[in-house]
């Protein structure tokens, strides 16, 4: 996952994963290359009720927030990343705009916990591309869209 956060053209996130985030990555050692991307690459940020945003190449999305995840996609050399932001990432996925799903089960029960795909999530096959697991236990599945 270090990979892949380190290569990524950008990310996008909802608010509640930027305020999350923008109090502890600013902050981290920047010799880290991962927090250094994180630092440095593209951030655009959905949210109804921000109006600034502090963390540094970060941008607020306008309230067509597909259309602007089109062009930021059409734009972007290289992957954009939704990291946490379940409610954001639930409208991508309404707007059929996630190319790849990168799914982590851990190796631990908790017997509740929010839902990843809400009720009425419109059916869309997808197709196991890889699978890695961690020296901790952690799958790492990767999606793809597949026909049909």
């Amino acid at each position: 996952m270090s990979d892949s956060i380190a290569g990524a053209a950008g990310l996008l996130l909802g608010r509640r994963t930027y305020e999350i985030f923008t109090a502890t990555w600013p902050y981290a050692d920047d010799t880290d290359p991962v927090v250094a991307a994180m630092n440095t690459m593209p951030k655009y940020v959905a949210s109804r009720t921000l109006t600034h945003l502090e963390w540094a190449n970060s941008t607020l999305l306008g309230a067509d927030v597909a259309a602007e995840v089109i062009g930021i996609k059409d734009r972007a050399d290289g992957e954009v990343l939704v990291l946490g932001s379940g409610e954001f990432l639930r409208t991508l996925i309404e707007h059929d705009l996630v190319d790849e799903y990168r799914l982590l089960v851990f190796p631990l029960l908790l017997g509740g916990g929010k839902k990843l795909f809400d009720d009425g999530t419109t059916r869309r096959p997808l197709a196991l591309v890889d699978t890695t697991a961690s020296t901790s236990g952690v799958l790492i599945n990767t999606y793809r869209r597949a026909d049909g």
